[in-house]
């Protein structure tokens, strides 16, 4: 893996996900927020369907590496069903990153849904050693899991998505989050880039074209008089995928 900047120079996955220290980067009233995507030269977020058809092993590697980082992985319902979300730190040598960071071995994970479709069986949800909040603007509970789950109920009708922005308040008041590192899906990422509770993005650009197939961009919803305006932090560069760093500018 090659660092193209700030200065050049080689570096490995692990090093460029390491000491990014983003909790202390968050405002006092809630989290540092960051979202981490992968897409295509020519904008798609998944292969049918999926995202891993974008990556290779340094994406992986540098997707977990993020992960050690935050206190609390956000993610949507949908991408968390489609994509077989586990427990998110299953390596243990990735835990003790996150211990010599200061985190706790596991992160909470925050999994946002309007309508509760949550199936019991999906391994987030079923393993004993994770830590799940679901926020949800629906009633009910999902049955049958394994997982330490708790519920954030949000206003709105069900099947509506959370407002957000009190979310974030809570989970830096009442669990003590001051990073969370978002996963998507686009619905949720516009969700929380209109509400301007986004700092960074981290977007890998993949050296593929999916031109012709009916994929979806990172962000869904935004229209051009919402372009957003980022400055780049840091650019890496391995088998001609780029792993780009943003700060948006306020």
């Amino acid at each position: 893996m090659r660092r193209l900047l700030p200065s050049v120079a080689s570096t490995t996955p692990e090093e460029a996900t390491t000491g990014l220290r983003l909790g202390e980067l968050a405002p006092a009233d809630r989290p540092y927020l960051a979202i981490n995507m992968v897409a295509s030269a020519d904008g798609a977020a998944t292969i049918a369907g999926r995202t891993r058809s974008l990556g290779d092993r340094i994406d992986r590697e540098v997707f977990h590496g993020l992960r050690t980082q935050v206190d609390c992985v956000m993610v949507g319902a949908g991408t968390a069903r489609i994509e077989r979300y586990g427990r998110i730190v299953r390596d243990a040598g990735r835990r003790e990153r996150r211990r010599a960071e200061g985190l706790e071995a596991d992160p909470l994970a925050c999994v946002v849904s309007g309508s509760m479709n949550l199936p019991a069986d999906l391994p987030l949800l079923a393993d004993p050693d994770s830590r799940v909040l679901v926020v949800t603007t629906a009633d009910g509970e999902v049955s049958g899991v394994a997982a330490t789950v708790e519920y954030a109920r949000e206003a709105g009708s069900p099947g509506e998505h959370a407002t957000l922005a009190p979310l974030l308040g809570r989970l830096r008041s009442e669990h003590g989050v001051r990073s969370v590192l978002c996963e998507g899906g686009p619905t949720l990422n516009h969700s929380l880039l209109d509400d301007g509770l986004v700092d960074e993005l981290f977007l890998t650009v993949s050296p593929k074209l999916v031109a012709g197939l009916p994929e979806t961009p990172i962000v869904a919803g935004l229209t051009p008089p919402d372009a957003l305006e980022l400055e780049l932090v840091t650019c890496h560069e391995a088998a001609g995928s780029l792993y780009l760093r943003y700060r948006l500018r306020r």
